[in-house]
């Protein structure tokens, strides 16, 4: 049971109960946590309030919960652009051309360009697109299976050819028009190198031909059928170009000299969807495994390999995960295609056919959004989310066809195509961008770099341009890992550029938040928070609400903890204890290896059945007297008490 003290010029201290000269002082002895800036280190104009501030979040995405200064320009989810410094827009607009005309279920295997159009293979029928008039037009010619790649080039008869490969074989065409299957050699996956137009089938017999049907087979990949994945050209240890083929165990690339196949480094473990659409971009070779993507750097002496896929940091949210089955490099950025229709299981399962057991990921039967991500070396970017979460991304071209810079991707059985940036533009100097309908954008979680003390939330500030009746920024907020959304409406802000009716920023300049609310701002506490902006626009699609900068303003503060200083007088007997008892109670109680129970109150604990807050247990910190001496105890000690 907690100690009490009725009396004046009493304690306890330890279960001894003690008399005072005088009454007990006491001071706060938790220390106020230091003032921290993230962010922005001149934004300083309080001396006791935080501030995190979000400005330049070309970092990307993947960062869940927030880890030091290092994060401040990652975001954890965001379908916004975020390749700007002080620029958060719209993303771009993504343009779904018209139906194929092919009743049924299939799938888009290929897509190809030729002579300024873009070709698609709809199942098994061959169509092209009508820039003008937004149509597929009549099938153009009919495959004798699905198509599996396509691969536009120019052979030794100064023709530029355009072919799709569907497995047991190719069909091809100079002018679009007239097409002629080959079904005599079963090709998967075709490149140009040498002169020569290469094809892999699916056992890995390797072929080539430097004119149409002179087919000439070469090394056969020394693996079991159905582990190739792709067909590319890159470098090799000396800096030539080299063919290579992709599997779902790594890069093989061709030595020539002695007719084989040979592994290169890195060995990598087998994953079933790995090398699905390798690309070489830049001065690397981009090989991806399930959600990671290995960057293989070739020279002497030895290669660099490094890990920069979507997967690294915290991943993705669960109803993004998946698989990429694509890459392909632009100006700007490596594009991935996600197929998020069954995200990759943390369970692993056991293959027991091929080359030995191994370890491969299982799928799980819920399904999540495709999207299409965006990679330049400093971040990852979403460029395009699917609003249907059962259907995959089925194949990618990015082109400059009809004399548009555009990506152009299959889903649900639709083409889209979407403009892209040959370099990096300032969102305040274009005028003739398109930008998507709406977007969000989501921070981590930030808990101040410490979670377990509370926060409390004052402010925050959210400085926006271009925005309008039509295009606005909604704005929300979570706290303590809640999936909930509680959105800021006119009870947080009196400013102008707040719309009340909608509860959105629709006016240029800075909005300012207040917690709990404008009228009453005593703050809200929190252990971590995150927030989401919302953009949308209207029907302009050269238009988007612009937000600049995010600061978030909150005020660290520990649990209070108290210390006390007290003198002690033992000169007398005191309670049944003579002063020598006394002097043995201190001494106990300063040299106690726990703390001690101090109070000198009159309080039990509260109906609640919470502890006594004015029973603290504490630390002898300091204990000073003036003592006789020989076998007189008496005294006066001066003793600090710390709660801890």
């Amino acid at each position: 049971m907690a100690e009490r003290v009725r009396e004046t010029n009493q304690i306890s201290l330890n279960g001894v109960r003690l008399k005072t000269v005088g009454p007990v002082r006491s001071s706060l002895a938790s220390i106020y946590p230091p003032k921290i800036v993230v962010g922005d280190t001149t934004r300083d104009s309080q001396q006791r309030a935080s501030v995190i501030s979000w400005t330049d979040l070309r970092g990307g995405i993947g960062v869940e919960r927030f880890d030091g200064a290092s994060d401040v320009d990652r975001v954890w989810w965001a379908t916004t652009q975020l390749r700007y410094k002080n620029h958060v827009v719209l993303p771009g607009l993504a343009t779904q051309t018209a139906e194929s005309g092919i009743s049924g279920t299939y799938s888009i295997g290929a897509i190809g360009e030729l002579a300024n159009k873009v070709y698609v293979a709809f199942g098994s029928s061959v169509r092209s697109y009508n820039n003008t008039t937004d149509s597929w037009g009549s099938s153009l010619h009919t495959l004798s299976a699905d198509a599996t790649d396509s691969l536009t080039a120019r052979m030794l008869d100064d023709s530029t050819y355009l072919f799709f490969a569907f497995g047991t074989g190719f069909a091809y065409s100079t002018d679009g028009s007239t097409w002629t299957n080959d079904s005599d050699d079963n090709i998967l996956y075709m490149t140009s190198f040498e002169d020569r137009i290469w094809g892999i089938d699916s056992t890995g017999q390797l072929r080539s031909m430097k004119t149409i049907g002179s087919w000439q087979n070469h090394a056969k990949l020394p693996l079991p059928d159905g582990y190739v994945t792709d067909l590319f050209v890159g470098r090799d240890a000396e800096g030539n170009f080299a063919l290579y083929a992709s599997t779902k165990i790594g890069l093989w690339i061709r030595d020539p000299g002695n007719a084989q196949w040979v592994s290169t480094e890195p060995v990598l473990p087998f994953h079933d969807d790995a090398g699905k659409g390798v690309s070489r971009w830049r001065d690397a070779v981009y090989y991806p495994a399930g959600l990671g993507i290995y960057k293989y750097v070739q020279g002497q002496p030895t290669a660099v390999v490094s890990l920069v896929g979507p997967d690294r940091d915290h991943g993705l949210p669960a109803s993004r995960r998946g698989t990429i089955t694509q890459l392909i490099g632009t100006h700007n950025d490596l594009l991935a295609l996600v197929d998020a229709t069954s995200a990759p299981s943390t369970a692993d399962s056991f293959a027991t056919s091929g080359m030995g057991s191994h370890h491969t990921m299982t799928m799980e039967p819920d399904t999540g959004f495709s999207h299409i991500l965006g990679w330049n070396e400093l971040g990852w970017e979403v460029k395009w989310l699917s609003a249907d979460a059962t259907t995959g991304i089925d194949y990618a071209l990015v082109s400059n066809v009809y004399s548009k810079y555009r990506m152009w991707w299959a889903h649900n059985q639709r083409i889209y195509f979407m403009s892209l940036p040959r370099d990096i533009i300032n969102p305040s100097e274009v005028t003739d961008f398109d930008y998507g309908a709406s977007s969000t954008l989501e921070t981590p979680w930030f808990n101040a770099g410490q979670a377990e003390i509370e926060k409390l939330a004052l402010r925050l500030r959210v400085e926006t341009q271009d925005c309008s009746t039509t295009e606005a920024v909604t704005v929300y907020y979570a706290t303590d890992y809640s999936t909930t959304w509680t959105q800021f409406t006119d009870t947080y802000s009196s400013d102008t550029t707040f719309d009340a009716s909608d509860d959105r920023i629709e006016g240029d300049g800075v909005t300012t938040f207040h917690f709990p609310s404008v009228t009453a701002p005593t703050g809200t506490v929190f252990r971590s928070i995150r927030f989401r902006l919302d953009h949308v626009r209207g029907s302009t699609t050269t238009v988007s609400p612009d937000v600049l900068a995010i600061s978030f303003e909150f005020r660290k503060k520990i649990p209070a903890q108290w210390q006390h200083t007290v003198q002690v007088d033992i000169n007398e007997e005191f309670s049944g204890r003579t002063s020598e008892q006394q002097f043995e109670a201190l001494r106990s109680a300063v040299e106690s290896q726990t703390k001690v129970e101090f109070t000198y109150r009159d309080r039990d604990a509260d109906d609640s059945g919470s502890a006594n807050p004015y029973n603290y247990y504490v630390d002898v910190v300091s204990a000073q007297g003036l003592e006789y001496t020989g076998n007189d105890w008496r005294g006066i000690v001066t003793l600090q008490l710390v709660e801890v």
